[in-house]
């Protein structure tokens, strides 16, 4: 059957793109310019050339509405919290001085001032800088960023649209700022702060903007009728202005649920819905609402969040059923699309017929495009696009990688048992403690240290075939040694032997796993200049042989203190990856236990005692709805369990999370039944630590004490002091002393002197004890 025409054009849009260039020329010219090898002026040269590339790409593959604002040195949160004015009284001297390196201390602290916080936005890995509020807080407009990057879109000839994070998820992303009550709620600068978007807003008219964009991803999330009554208030008071651009408000991430309903009523000119799996329900609830009238309707029916091709077809049905609800439908992806990496053609290592079925920000751009053309001329326009992509998608289904019956067989075959330690936590900690011998609040790091230039170098002469095996091996055991040896001399209890093997905590096993593929290229900003490479999870997963095994006990045979083995448990692996959709994930993270459950063995028969299996995506991962959290937090635990529970009693199983809200999965880690937890702490000033201690957390703990995202070298009482708001909490038999997160991306010369002045406020605590 063919489609017809749509009535009206249909035309292709995105909400945001990748920011960090082809070759990661952002990364590599803002950390020039911290180093002080890039002067201001070049740094903003890059970065507008970077822009006026994307803007191109995206204009030649054909996309009508480009969109600005989008782009940022850092975070977008954080742009917008210097549009709004709202910069910490610590931070204001800087910022007058100078506004880059005002922004960047923000951003990162200084050794004399703290950062923002930083957290996860909402269920990706993208982190945010937390805006810090007040009963005081005063909002100054400053649009010049959005301003001046509209005009030179509109100077290079494209129809740019801007984009801002709105009002209502800025404030519910914010947090009281320190010295305020803990039950401070940001949303009630809303009438305070809805002016001052009145003024970006005028800004962006006189610069000629016909649309901007809004984002209000929280309002997929569980929200109260407070809450909702504020966003209808702030849009009715938006809306209602006079002479302005016409408003598009975005949602992402899922479904709108009650918010649809407000927001439909609302005097906006056009919503953005996701119509992706992530966002099932909201083509009934629009339906429901009576549609959007009179309104423009932007579509997301590409996923903006994962590298499969799209099923034409499919999204073409959606559409279909779209244009009789809204008198304009265009075609966009489900979200921004940074959160994917930039184009798939760069991975020639990849099986041809495999690259088939892989689409990343290009390739989901020329999607959007042919959707948005089959729309609107009908499915005779794109035949030939349609046949291609009905074959790249059976032959997907059709692979034998994506069924390994022998890994079936095994998951059938797991029973509760398999989930369970032998003796409860009460009685092994006894054994443990006997048999590792460590002292009140032993010291720890969290697995990584410094990948140095050399280690870099190294590994790049590797692949380039400079240096042979052989050669390499011998570079990375030199560098264990170096790290044991400052260990041992700084006076840490439980050594690891930092990872220099390793060039991503997830990459590193998929690599050595089946069903797992390794990109070359594909990029993805996890924070700032931080990016990694998620490996792309395509079938059956299972372990060919040992991973860890050499390494560890390679480091273990150089030392008497136990060295920690160090994993990356189930959930981390699938969250950090582009998971297969073909199959349920609880399915594959229980496919994923099974390979580490006989690494962990491995290592355990091996001589490691104290084994870590970090789980920093658990809370990232949960569902944005609370009624999809049993479920989900139902095989994220098991799978953990299932991966560490055959070991001795007298083996030590640790795990590690990081850089998210924990108070809401509490219940969740204590399910992990993992004896040690080591946690992000030192920016939230042992926040985690009262609430484990208000749930009743029975297992011992280590909040970080030293912010490892920030150039800033902590000193001995800073620790100190942090330690001692964690014994308020935490009971000295059960608190560990550690950083809040591995050291990978930090130089030698500050690591040695913090987790130095670490180790010395361990000692300083130990020494107030009662004997």
């Amino acid at each position: 059957m063919t489609a017809k025409p749509a009535a009206a054009a249909a035309r292709a849009t995105v909400y945001g793109y990748p920011r960090q260039g082809r070759n990661r020329e952002l990364k590599k010219a803002i950390e020039g310019y911290w180093k002080g090898r890039v002067c201001a002026d070049a740094l903003r040269q890059a970065a507008a050339e970077l822009r006026r590339g994307t803007w191109q790409q995206l204009a030649e593959a054909g996309v009508h509405e480009v969109p600005t604002g989008d782009f940022s040195y850092y975070d977008h949160v954080l742009d917008t919290s210097v549009m709004v004015g709202a910069v910490p009284e610590r931070h204001r001297d800087a910022v007058r001085a100078d506004a880059l390196d005002g922004y960047f201390a923000m951003a990162r602290g200084t050794q004399d001032v703290a950062p923002l916080e930083m957290t996860k936005w909402f269920d990706t890995n993208y982190h945010y800088l937390v805006p810090e509020l007040g009963p005081g807080t005063v909002f100054t407009a400053d649009s010049a960023k959005q301003v001046a990057e509209f005009k030179e879109a509109l100077a290079l000839g494209h129809t740019p649209r801007p984009v801002l994070v709105g009002p209502v998820t800025y404030l519910l992303l914010a947090k009281a700022a320190p010295g305020v009550a803990a039950d401070f709620e940001p949303l009630t600068l809303l009438d305070r702060l809805l002016p001052v978007y009145a003024e970006v807003l005028a800004d962006l008219r006189a610069a000629g903007a016909e649309w901007v964009q809004l984002d209000e991803p929280a309002l997929v999330q569980d929200r109260t009728p407070a809450e909702l009554n504020a966003a209808a208030r702030a849009y009715r008071e938006l809306g209602g202005l006079t002479d302005r651009s016409k408003l598009l408000v975005a949602s992402y991430f899922g479904r709108l649920g009650q918010a649809l309903t407000v927001l439909a009523k609302a005097p906006v000119d056009g919503l953005a819905l996701d119509f992706t799996e992530t966002g099932a329900g909201n083509l009934d609830d629009l339906a429901a609402a009576g549609g959007l009238p009179g309104k423009r309707l932007v579509a997301g029916v590409v996923n903006g969040r994962n590298i499969w091709i799209n099923d034409y077809e499919k999204s073409l049905a959606t559409l279909g059923t779209l244009f009789g609800l809204a008198d304009r439908v265009d075609v966009s992806a489900s979200s921004s699309l940074l959160h994917v990496p930039l184009d798939a053609t760069a991975e020639t290592d990849i099986d041809p017929q495999i690259a088939r079925w892989l689409a990343f920000a290009r390739q989901k751009t020329a999607e959007i495009v042919v959707l948005a053309r089959g729309l609107a001329a009908g499915t005779d326009a794109i035949a030939a696009e349609l046949a291609a992509n009905r074959a790249d998608l059976a032959s997907r289904a059709d692979a034998a990688i994506t069924r390994d019956p022998a890994v079936r067989a095994r998951t059938a075959a797991v029973t509760d048992a398999d989930g369970r330690r032998s003796q409860p936590y009460a009685e092994r900690t006894a054994a443990q403690r006997a048999h590792l011998g460590l002292p009140l609040l032993p010291t720890t790091t969290i697995g990584s240290f410094p990948q140095t230039t050399e280690l870099r170098t190294a590994r790049a002469d590797l692949r380039a075939g400079r240096i042979d095996e052989a050669g390499y091996e011998e570079r990375i055991k030199d560098e264990i040694r170096e790290v044991l040896s400052f260990q041992e001399k700084a006076g840490i209890d439980v050594l690891v032997h930092g990872e220099p093997e390793r060039n991503d905590m997830v990459q590193y096993f998929a690599e050595q796993l089946t069903g797992y593929l390794a990109t070359q290229h594909g990029w993805v900003q996890s924070y700032g200049t931080r990016y990694v490479r998620p490996p792309v999870l395509a079938g059956d997963i299972s372990r060919p042989g040992p991973m860890t095994v050499r390494w560890t006990t390679y480091a273990q045979a150089l030392t008497e203190r136990p060295v920690k083995g160090m994993l990356t448990g189930p959930v981390t692996m699938l969250a950090w990856s582009f998971v297969r959709d073909d199959q349920p994930l609880g399915d594959t993270a229980r496919q994923v236990a099974l390979a580490l459950r006989d690494e962990v063995n491995d290592l355990e028969a091996n001589g490691t005692s104290v084994i870590q299996v970090d789980e920093p995506a658990l809370r990232e991962t949960l569902p944005l709805r609370a009624a999809d959290h049993a479920a989900y937090l139902e095989w994220a635990t098991e799978s953990f369990r299932l991966a560490t529970a055959g070991v001795r009693p007298d083996t030590q199983i640790h795990t590690h999370m990081c850089y998210a809200e924990f108070g809401d999965i509490v219940q969740a880690i204590d399910d992990l039944d993992a004896d040690v937890i080591s946690l992000e702490a030192a920016r939230s000033h042992m926040q985690v630590a009262r609430e484990l201690a208000a749930h009743g957390y029975p297992r011992e703990a280590g909040p970080g004490v030293y912010d490892i995202h920030s150039p800033r070298i902590p000193s001995t009482e800073e620790a100190a002091a942090l330690l001692r708001k964690g014994l308020e909490a935490i009971p000295a038999t059960r608190l560990w002393v550690n950083p809040d997160c591995g050291l990978k991306t930090r130089g030698w010369p500050e690591t040695r002197t913090s987790l130095e002045n670490l180790v010395a406020a361990a000692r300083e605590i130990r020494a107030e004890l009662p004997t």
